[in-house]
């Protein structure tokens, strides 16, 4: 079964960053397209970003394009989300996902809390 973990929430004043962290197994990993979902309060699951299994491909939904940057490390078997210049709208409960096709959404992760205060 695939295992995903994430790390890296917490809470923190607009403008300030973060990464998150997602570290898998279960998985040949570098066959896998990765991404990031979030839930906010009183809303449905919003795709947030994802990367292809070389790392070619980048998605980003507008509203963190400029300012939220995926990455994977297939020789730790990670996936980040460094998110900077956050606003309270990015309040949420970050998923890590991974999937053969796109979007990845076949696993997830227990998610991890990010607060973002005025």
């Amino acid at each position: 079964q695939v295992q995903l973990a994430e790390s890296g929430g917490g809470l923190v004043q607009a403008g300030d960053s973060l990464r998150l962290s997602c570290a898998a197994s279960g998985l040949t990993f570098s066959n896998y397209h990765m991404g990031w979902f979030r839930r906010a309060p009183g809303k449905e699951r919003e795709f947030v970003g994802g990367i292809t299994w070389s790392g070619a491909t980048i998605y980003y939904v507008d509203s963190v394009k400029g300012r939220f940057t995926i990455s994977r490390n297939n020789a730790k078997n990670t996936v980040y989300l460094q998110m900077n210049g956050l606003e309270p709208e990015d309040t949420a409960v970050y998923y890590c996902a991974a999937g053969r096709r796109w979007p990845p959404a076949d696993s997830w992760g227990q998610g991890t809390q990010v607060t973002v205060s005025s």
